[in-house]
């Protein structure tokens, strides 16, 4: 099939870019420290070769698999390019990730090789040690020697030979990231090369940008967003990318003005932090034309950042399975906050009930997609057919989990979730994965999971916890027992312990009761 991405992959894409703008800066990396470095096209293409080539000589090829456990990093980025160039997989990990966590992407995901830094050794080390499957273990940001590690510099070192390329097709996966849904353990979204080429494209065009564009991220890059917004839109355009090690809203704008930046992607969280600040006469001193903003801030946070900033926030919706945008505000045009938009370019949505037929204006209705499994969605989730088949349905018409409804004229706007997550600071979280680890402790009964607002981090993760009869167990106990099991940001920080929890007529916990009596 061809379309308007042609057959090409992301080391197609790369080398066009590198053709067209060889001396031309592609990637500007600031770390936390301040130290800011710089790639041009040219260099990050001959990075990328000898890093292929080293993984190669490890014995990766195509097919394989690779996790990545690294923070926001020039090396994230250059592995992802290498493994497009070999034709491998890269498995994303979230760096908030405990080593059950991380346990079971490494295992789930069939991984051969793990890519870390020394600050997350310790928890690498515990799971690895637990997946014979990991052949290589490869330690990056580091010169210094490790037993029983690789270390990524080294393998960028060896001779250049001809790098193995040409190996992938458009619809080869090239990523498997997980994602968080319904279910106690994480599900393996395949993303592949079409996917990557086709969001750069949907992305770029959608926010109107060009290649004279600098696209700015402190999001971490282990996300499609960062991918998405930041790193293929600039590659798409020949534009380029800055990134950022972390975000620190106390240094946030700075950055921005600092590296010329004209394009932003930002989340509640950044937006509410950079609102708490001092204000200051520089706030509006910058280059900044195009900020994509996704869900949810109130209409007098939206319009105190967009006066203080000087800046108009382009809101939108995504998600992984999509690889990012399914709706976007016109950028020319009526925005109708709070609408996340018409759909973007490429996309045909519905809304439709629970028999799937569409609804009318006005009324709430799941959100489904149509697209092409491999191309414009998702290719699946990783050996889970039955989930695939439940979320892709026979004619391509993929389903979001969302509710939304559209006004009279085609906007659409979000009213809730119909599975089961909470969105924390732009992180999506299962409520059943938390309920899963509570019910682990020898002294809980019953647990249930909700979000709650939260006024800085979008919605707080409650639970109900009922303890066995006799039991002592405390809030904080509740808390530590968690904080060794799940990543910080899933830890509930708000528990209660009734006697009981409600039930339906069959038995089944009624969270719609428990969601109503926390909002009162």
């Amino acid at each position: 099939m061809i379309d308007l991405i042609g057959n090409r992959t992301m080391r197609d894409l790369l080398e066009e870019r590198t053709s067209s703008y060889p001396d031309k800066p592609y990637l500007v990396y600031e770390a936390k420290d301040g130290q800011v470095r710089e790639w041009t096209y040219r260099q990050m293409l001959a990075e990328v070769d000898k890093l292929a080539v080293g993984l190669n000589e490890l014995g990766i090829t195509k097919g394989d698999k690779i996790t990545v456990h690294l923070a926001n990093s020039p090396e994230f980025l250059m592995i992802l390019f290498a493994a497009a160039t070999i034709g491998a997989v890269i498995v994303p990990s979230n760096v908030s990730n405990k080593t059950n966590e991380l346990r079971h992407v490494l295992s789930y995901s069939d991984s051969v090789a793990v890519v870390t830094e020394p600050q997350f050794l310790a928890v690498v080390e515990e799971a690895a040690s637990e997946v014979p499957a990991i052949r290589n273990r490869i330690l990056a940001r580091t010169d210094q020697p490790l037993d029983g590690y690789l270390l990524l510099g080294d393998l960028q070192s060896r001779e250049l030979t001809e790098p193995v390329k040409g190996v992938a097709s458009a619809e080869d996966v090239l990523e498997m990231i997980f994602t968080s849904g319904t279910t106690a353990q994480p599900k393996g979204v395949m993303l592949t090369h079409a996917n990557f080429v086709r969001s750069g494209e949907r992305s770029s065009k959608s926010m109107h940008l060009d290649h004279g564009d600098r696209c700015i991220t402190a999001l971490p890059v282990f996300h499609v967003n960062a991918q998405s917004l930041t790193v293929l839109s600039s590659l798409t355009l020949g534009g380029t990318c800055i990134l950022l090690e972390e975000y620190s809203a106390s240094k946030f704008w700075d950055q921005v003005r600092r590296h010329g930046a004209t394009q932003v992607s930002i989340v509640a969280m950044i937006a509410r932090t950079m609102l708490a600040q001092p204000a200051r006469d520089t706030d509006r001193d910058h280059k900044i034309r195009r900020a994509f903003y996704a869900l949810n801030v109130t209409d007098a946070e939206r319009e105190a950042f967009e006066s203080r900033f000087g800046v108009e926030l382009i809101n939108g919706y995504g998600l992984s399975e999509t690889m990012t945008i399914v709706t976007l505000a016109p950028v020319f045009g009526p925005r109708r906050w709070p609408s996340i938009g018409l759909p973007a370019i490429d996309r045909l949505v519905r809304v439709v009930d629970e028999d799937g037929n569409d609804v009318p204006a006005g009324t709430p209705g799941e959100l489904i997609v149509h697209g092409i499994p491999g191309r414009t969605i998702m290719k699946g989730y990783y050996k889970d057919p039955e989930a695939t088949a439940r979320t892709i349905t026979a004619d391509n018409w993929l389903h979001t989990g969302d509710n939304v409804y559209y006004d009279e004229q085609g906007y659409v706007f979000f009213f809730d979730r119909k599975k089961d997550v909470i969105k924390r600071a732009g992180e999506n979280i299962s409520a059943s994965e938390v309920e899963f680890v509570l019910l682990e402790h020898p002294e809980i009964a019953e647990a249930a999971v909700i979000g709650v607002i939260d006024p800085i981090r979008d919605e707080a993760v409650k639970a109900f916890v009922v303890r066995t009869p006799g039991s002592t167990l405390t809030v904080e106990a509740i808390q530590e027992f968690c904080q060794a099991r799940l990543a910080s940001f899933k830890v509930p920080t708000i528990i209660e312990l009734p006697d009981a929890l409600p039930k339906t007529s069959i038995g089944k916990i009624e969270k719609k009761l428990l969601r109503q009596q926390s909002a009162s």
